[in-house]
């Protein structure tokens, strides 16, 4: 269903998944984007009418799914083991029968392979969940890989993530469904975050007052995504320092830059703190805490720079920074770019955020420049036209029906025999 049809979450239109079973498989429900979202899917399964039933290792949240409405099968479909892979298949080919289940969503490769081979023991319809990283590596991992390509219906995070699929396996351009990430309004309001709130994470950033904050989130390669950034900070306030008899470049010695790496190794924070060390910029920049208050802390950012090499990167953060109004530069040709408004597409007046080439610090300092120049008008009008596009286009409601959809297409395209 597009955004521009009727909703089933709001008409009350009967679904058609309603009466069915779907089965989605992820690793664990430890927490993660994969778990929150087979989360979410399992509530809005539940709300048309359909049984959601969640095999995973286990898992802190598994309270969570059954409390939303969510059925919890614990299954070792986290086992990368090719023993444990194949008793895996016969486990989730009783599970199918047992359970009743028309459709079988698998969120991982491992669990996919396992998920492959029960539903066509069963002839069960298939769905998989496909990122662009899948689309890399040498000719082992690429085969591993494959098998996210094989659903009868592919759900691609990205435009990227869809072309991907295709450049892995050409077959897949007829079966790809792409469903952007969704943001909940609710949560992710500026109205909704207290000024407390965001002054408590100024506080732990150790930020003045005064200071304006950049944002710097690092992806999957942490390093030389932030030497990127910081170069093109040393870039801007050179170019500060040369223009000092102007007001036409933002002055750079009240910017305060807070580099968020939660999901990097302490190898990799270490090398971080060198490259901090080394960029000369150490009076301003310092690794902080971005995840512990998302919202808080993107409404105390003047500008999110979300610039990294892997196009499947920050999809999310870019959504979320839009709806709380912060300025983003995200990189070219990665999902996170997909979702934001940027010349020549729109207007300069109608832009939502910034996009740059990976790794060109020239670039990423040119928009840095423009974003942290922008007058208080001109951000107001920046922050109110992202926060309309993301709950024009990327609701979370609208994620949970462009799923379902997906889901009644792969039940339209595999007929399952009657028992």
């Amino acid at each position: 269903m597009s955004s521009g049809s009727s909703s089933y979450f709001r008409d009350g239109t009967a679904h058609p998944l309603a009466g069915r079973s779907v089965l989605q498989i992820v690793p664990d429900l430890d927490g993660g984007a994969s778990a929150q979202t087979t989360i979410e899917i399992a509530a809005a399964l539940t709300r048309v009418g359909a049984r959601a039933l969640v095999a995973a290792r286990g898992g802190s949240l598994v309270s969570e799914l059954q409390a939303r409405g969510g059925l919890f099968a614990a299954l070792p479909v986290d086992a990368k083991n090719p023993l444990a892979m194949a008793n895996n298949v016969q486990r989730l080919a009783r599970l199918i029968k047992a359970e009743r289940i028309d459709l079988v969503h698998a969120r991982s490769r491992a669990s996919a392979w396992s998920a492959y081979g029960a539903t066509r023991l069963v002839k069960t319809p298939f769905v998989t969940s496909f990122e662009s990283s899948y689309a890399a590596g040498g000719p082992l991992a690429l085969r591993y890989n494959l098998v996210m390509t094989r659903g009868d219906v592919i759900l691609a995070g990205s435009a990227e993530a869809s072309h991907s699929a295709a450049r892995l396996n050409p077959a897949t351009k007829d079966k790809v469904h792409i469903v952007l990430g969704g943001v909940d309004c609710r949560v992710f309001s500026p109205k909704s975050v207290s000024s407390a709130r965001v002054q408590a994470v100024r506080r732990l950033w150790g930020v003045p007052p005064d200071a304006r904050v950049a944002l710097i989130a690092l992806g999957p390669s942490p390093a030389g995504d932030c030497k990127t950034a910081l170069d093109a900070i040393r870039t801007l306030a050179e170019q500060n320092r040369a223009e000092a008899a102007t007001d036409a470049v933002f002055d750079v010695s009240s910017l305060r830059v807070i580099i968020g790496a939660s999901g990097a190794s302490a190898a990799e924070l270490k090398e971080i703190d060198g490259i901090i060390a080394q960029s000369g910029l150490q009076d301003i920049v310092r690794q902080g805490d971005i995840v512990s208050d998302p919202p808080a802390a993107l409404l105390a950012a003047s500008v999110v720079m979300a610039l990294s090499r892997n196009p499947g990167a920050f999809a999310s953060l870019a959504l979320e920074a839009q709806a709380m109004g912060a300025p983003i530069l995200a990189t070219t040709g990665a999902a996170a770019a997909e979702t934001l408004l940027a010349p020549p597409e729109v207007e300069p007046s109608a832009r939502t955020g910034w996009r740059t080439m990976a790794g060109d610090s020239g670039a990423i300092a040119v928009a840095l420049g423009e974003a942290l120049n922008l007058g208080a008008t001109a951000r107001d009008r920046l922050s109110l036209h992202a926060r309309a596009h993301v709950e024009r286009r990327f609701a979370r409601e609208l994620m949970w029906e462009q799923t379902l959809d997906a889901y009644a297409a792969a039940l339209n395209t595999v007929r399952k025999p009657a028992e």
